[in-house]
C-alpha cells in the first residue's frame, strides 16, 4: 500500500454513492450525519436487487431460485467472517446490533447465578448496557461499572483490577464511542475479562467504518456490528466466537438447524439485507483496490483492509481540518478530544455545544441549509449523565465518511461560525 491515498479522487468517491447527486430545491445535500447512519453505496443496492429480484426465495429449497438463495447465504456469512478475521460458522446477522444482543443476553444469562458479577461501561451505547442490566436483575448478579476519565474522555483503564475479578461472568465495552469519538483499547479490557474466564463482548458499530476490524487480535467473544453504519442496509452482525456458540443452548424453534451459523439465528433472515452487507464490503474492497494500490487478486480482507485505510487518511484530513477550525470559535465547547494533531486517536464523530444555544435549535439551522446533523445523545445513556448532557438536550453531533469532502466541512464551519456569534 506504499500509494495509499495519493490518487484519492472526491468526485470517483461520490459517484459510488447515488443519494449525493440528490438536491432539494436546487440545494445540495450535505450529509454529515453519518454516525447514525451512512449512505448506501450502489454495490449494495446491486446486491440487494439480485436477492429481491433474480432470486426472490426462502432457503433451503430444491429450486433454482431457492438454491442460489443458499448461496448468498454461504457468500454473506463468508464476506463477513473476512471482513471481520473470524470463521464463516462465527457469524451471526440479525435485525440490528440491539436485537442481537438481547437475543444473546437472554442465552448467556442462563449460566449466571445470584453472587456472580458483570462488567459494563460508562461510555457505551445503550445497546450493549441495557440487555446486560435486565439479564442480571433477572438472574440475581450484581452490576459493576467502568467509568470514563471525563477530562480525557478515556476509560478509567486503572479501574480494571479492582473490577473484574473470579466472579465476573461478563464484560462488555465499546471500540469507538457514539457521542465522544473516542477508540478504546478493547484489547486490554478483554485480556482483563478473558483472564478470569468472563465472556467478552466489544461494541464495535462506531469503528467499523473507520477501522479494520481483527477479532483474533482483539480476543473477544462477542463482536457486533451495523452494516449500515458501513455503507449498507439495515443489518446486525455479530462474531459469535466458536467455542462459546457450542456451549449456548440456542433460543430457536424446534426445526431450525442445530449447526453454525444458523442455530442461533432469530429466525428466516433478510436475504437482501445479508447480500447487501456484501455489496457494502465489496464497496470497501474497490477503495482499496483503486486508492491503496491493492491487486484486485487479493483476499477479500486486504482489499477490505486497503479500503479502510485509503479512507481513514482522508477522514483524518477532514478531521484535522474541522478541529482546527472549531478552535477558532470559543462559544463552542467540543466533547472528546479536540487536538486536531491526535485525530487518528479518534473515529471523525464530533460532539459539541454552542453556547447557551439548544441543540435542537441548532440542528434546525443547519436543516434548513439541507445539511443533516444530529442532535441529542444517541442513546449514549452513561455518559451522556456523566458529562451532564442527558436532560439538558445532549449535544450537536457531526459526523464525517470517506463520501464527504472538505468543501463541505468549510460550509459546516461557515455555519457554526454564524452560530457562535449569536450564541
Amino acid at each position: 500500500m506504499s500509494h495509499l491515498n495519493l490518487r484519492w479522487d472526491d468526485a470517483e468517491v461520490r459517484a459510488a454513492f447515488p443519494s449525493l447527486a440528490l438536491t432539494d430545491d436546487g440545494v445540495p445535500r450535505i450529509y454529515m450525519d453519518a454516525p447514525g447512519g451512512t449512505q448506501v453505496a450502489s454495490r449494495v443496492l446491486e446486491r440487494m436487487r439480485e436477492a429481491m429480484v433474480e432470486h426472490c426465495a426462502n432457503e433451503g429449497g430444491a429450486f433454482r431460485t431457492s438454491r442460489l438463495t443458499d448461496q448468498a447465504l454461504q457468500a454473506a456469512h463468508a464476506a463477513a467472517a473476512e471482513f471481520l478475521g473470524a470463521g464463516a460458522d462465527e457469524v451471526v446477522f440479525g435485525l440490528n446490533t440491539t436485537s442481537l444482543l438481547f437475543h444473546f443476553s437472554r442465552m448467556l444469562a442462563r449460566d449466571w447465578r445470584a453472587g456472580d458479577e458483570i462488567v459494563v461501561t460508562r461510555m457505551d451505547h445503550d445497546s450493549n448496557v441495557a440487555p446486560w442490566l435486565i439479564a442480571a436483575e433477572e438472574r440475581g448478579v450484581s452490576v459493576r461499572w467502568l467509568d470514563v476519565n471525563p477530562a480525557s474522555y478515556q476509560y478509567r483503564y486503572d479501574m480494571l483490577p479492582q473490577l473484574i475479578g473470579p466472579r465476573t461472568r461478563l464484560v462488555a465495552c465499546n471500540h469507538a464511542s457514539n457521542l465522544l469519538g473516542t477508540i478504546n483499547d478493547v484489547a486490554r479490557i478483554v485480556a482483563a475479562g478473558r483472564a478470569v474466564g468472563a465472556v467478552t463482548m466489544v461494541d464495535a458499530v462506531q469503528s467499523a467504518p473507520h477501522l479494520p476490524l481483527d477479532v483474533e487480535a482483539i480476543g473477544c467473544d462477542l463482536l457486533a456490528t451495523s452494516s449500515y453504519k458501513y455503507f449498507g442496509p439495515h443489518a446486525g452482525l455479530l462474531y459469535v466466537r466458536r467455542a462459546l456458540a457450542d456451549r449456548l443452548a440456542p433460543l430457536k424453534v424446534r426445526p431450525c438447524v442445530a449447526s453454525m451459523p444458523h442455530k442461533h439465528a432469530p429466525g428466516t433472515p433478510s436475504f437482501e439485507a445479508q447480500l447487501g452487507t456484501v455489496g457494502a464490503l465489496e464497496h470497501l474492497a474497490w477503495l482499496g483496490e483503486r486508492f491503496a494500490g491493492v491487486s484486485a487478486g487479493a483476499s477479500l480482507r486486504r482489499r477490505i483492509a486497503g479500503g479502510l485505510a485509503a479512507a481513514a487518511a482522508h477522514e483524518h484530513s477532514l478531521a484535522t481540518h474541522f478541529l482546527e477550525g472549531v478552535r477558532e470559535l470559543p462559544a463552542i465547547r467540543l466533547y472528546g478530544n479536540a487536538d486536531p494533531s491526535e485525530v487518528a486517536r479518534r473515529v471523525p464523530t464530533f460532539s459539541l455545544r454552542i453556547g447557551n444555544l439548544e441543540p435542537a435549535r441548532v440542528a434546525e439551522v443547519f436543516a434548513a441549509r439541507n445539511i443533516s446533523v444530529w442532535d441529542g445523545s444517541f442513546y449514549a445513556y452513561e455518559i451522556a449523565g456523566v458529562l451532564g448532557l442527558r436532560d439538558n438536550g445532549g449535544v450537536v453531533r457531526v459526523g464525517f465518511a470517506h463520501y464527504n469532502t472538505l468543501a463541505e466541512v468549510d460550509t459546516v464551519l461557515a455555519v457554526l461560525r454564524e452560530l457562535s456569534r449569536a450564541a
